[in-house]
C-alpha cells in the first residue's frame, strides 16, 4: 500500500502576468521524508517552494499539507502563511544581528504567545539539536556563517513545525563547511522525522540529502525519483547533462542486434555502442547517456568484444580527487573521469571501454 503523502501538489500553475513561471506540475512528498527540487536558476523551484509556503499565490491547482487544503484555486481557498504550520530556512539565514542567539531562536515562539518556561525549554532543545547550546548568550553578529546557519535551523525547528522548507540554505557557505552541513542537515531531518521540501541547484547536495528528487526545467518536472534512479537512469538529455557529467552518444538503432533490454546503436563515426533500453521504446535514431565516470581508459586492450574502442588522448586535466581526460573517439570528443592522479600525455593512444549497463537509452526530446 503506498504511503499517504504529507505534502500533495496537484496541477499547480503560477503566472507572473502572461508568463507561466511554473506548471502545471503535480508531486507528493511522503511524511517524514525529504523531497528536493533540483534545477538551474530560473527553473521555478523556489517559486514552487514559496507557493507551498503561502508566499506566492498560484493561479490554479491545489496544495494539501496533511489533511488540510492550503490552496485550491477552484474553491477559492488560500490559507495564510502563518496558519500553515510550516517553517522556512532561507539562503540569507535572516538572523537578527542585534539579538542574542537565544532571542533569535525564541522569536517565533514569543510571537506565538508561548510562556517563558516553554520558550526556555524549546529553545534549549533546538540549540541542542544543532550543537549550539554554548552560544545562547552570544550576539548573533559574532557568529560565523556556519554558526548563523545553525541558528536559523534551530529557529525553524523550535516550534515543532509539521513541514520544514529549505531555500538553498547552504549556498553561502564554503565548500568544506557545505559538505559537513549536508551530513548534519540530513541527520537532523532523520532525528526529527519531519517532512522536508528542499530547493537547490547543487547536484551533490541533492544526491546526498534526498529521499526523492524532482528535476525541474522551465517550470516543468523533467523527472522524479530516488537519487540513484535519477543519476543512473536519466530520462531526458537535460537530466543526463544536468545531473552529473554525461556524454551523449547519438546514432541509429540496430534492431537486429537487440536482445531483451539490450540494444545497439551505430554512430555517425561507425562505432557500435551496446547499451540498455531501461524499458524504453527503441526505433530509428536514439541517444545514449554515458556518465564520464563509467568509462575506462587503459594502455592495453581490455578483455571483451563489446564497447571496446581505440582512441587518443586530447588533453588531461588534474582535478584533485579526479583526473578529467578528453579523448578523441572517431569523429568526436568524449570526457572520461578517473579517480587518482594518473596523467596521460596529449596524443597518447589508449583503449576506451564501458560496460553496456552504463549506456542508458534516453527518451526522445
Amino acid at each position: 500500500m503506498p504511503a499517504t503523502p504529507h505534502i500533495e501538489v496537484t496541477d499547480l500553475v503560477i503566472r507572473y502576468g502572461n508568463v507561466a513561471a511554473v506548471g502545471p506540475i503535480s508531486f507528493a512528498a511522503e511524511a517524514g521524508k525529504q523531497l528536493t527540487l533540483l534545477g538551474p536558476s530560473g527553473c521555478g523551484k523556489t517559486t514552487t517552494l514559496r507557493a507551498v509556503a503561502g508566499l506566492e499565490k498560484p493561479e490554479s491547482g491545489r496544495i494539501r499539507i496533511g489533511d488540510r487544503t492550503m490552496f485550491d484555486g477552484k474553491a477559492g481557498i488560500n490559507v495564510p502563511t502563518e496558519q500553515r504550520g510550516l517553517s522556512m530556512v532561507f539562503q540569507s539565514y535572516a538572523i537578527w544581528p542585534h539579538m542574542t542567539v537565544f532571542d533569535n531562536v525564541a522569536y517565533g515562539l514569543r510571537v506565538r504567545g508561548k510562556s517563558a518556561a516553554e520558550v526556555k525549554e524549546r529553545v534549549g532543545h533546538a540549540l541542542d539539536l544543532v550543537q549550539m547550546s554554548a552560544y545562547g548568550a552570544r550576539s548573533a553578529s559574532q557568529l560565523s556563517g556556519g554558526q548563523q546557519q545553525r541558528v536559523a535551523l534551530a529557529r525553524a525547528c523550535a516550534f515543532s513545525p509539521s513541514v520544514l522548507l529549505f531555500d538553498e540554505p547552504l549556498s553561502n557557505l564554503d565548500a568544506k563547511l557545505r559538505g559537513d552541513m549536508r551530513i548534519e542537515l540530513r541527520e537532523l531531518q532523520h532525528r526529527l522525522g519531519v517532512t522536508s521540501l528542499y530547493v537547490t541547484h547543487d547536484l551533490e547536495e541533492a544526491l546526498a540529502m534526498s529521499d526523492t528528487i524532482l528535476v525541474m526545467k522551465g517550470g516543468q518536472i523533467e523527472q522524479s525519483g530516488p537519487p540513484a534512479e535519477i543519476y543512473n537512469f536519466p530520462r531526458t538529455e537535460f537530466v543526463a547533462d544536468f545531473v552529473g557529467s554525461a556524454n551523449l552518444i547519438r546514432g541509429r538503432v540496430r534492431g537486429d542486434l537487440a536482445t531483451g533490454d539490450a540494444l545497439a546503436v551505430v554512430t555517425s563515426g561507425g562505432q557500435t555502442v551496446y547499451g540498455t533500453s531501461h524499458g524504453r521504446a527503441t526505433a530509428g535514431e536514439a541517444c545514449l547517456s554515458v556518465r564520464a565516470v563509467h568509462f575506462s581508459l587503459t594502455r592495453e586492450r581490455p578483455a571483451g568484444e563489446r564497447n571496446v574502442w581505440s582512441a587518443a588522448v586530447h588533453r588531461s586535466v588534474f582535478l584533485g580527487d579526479l583526473t578529467q581526460v578528453h579523448v578523441t573517439w572517431g569523429n568526436r570528443e568524449l570526457v572520461v573521469r578517473q579517480s587518482g592522479m594518473q596523467l596521460w600525455e596529449d596524443g597518447q593512444p589508449v583503449w576506451l571501454s564501458v560496460d553496456p549497463r552504463y549506456c542508458v537509452l534516453l527518451e526522445p526530446n
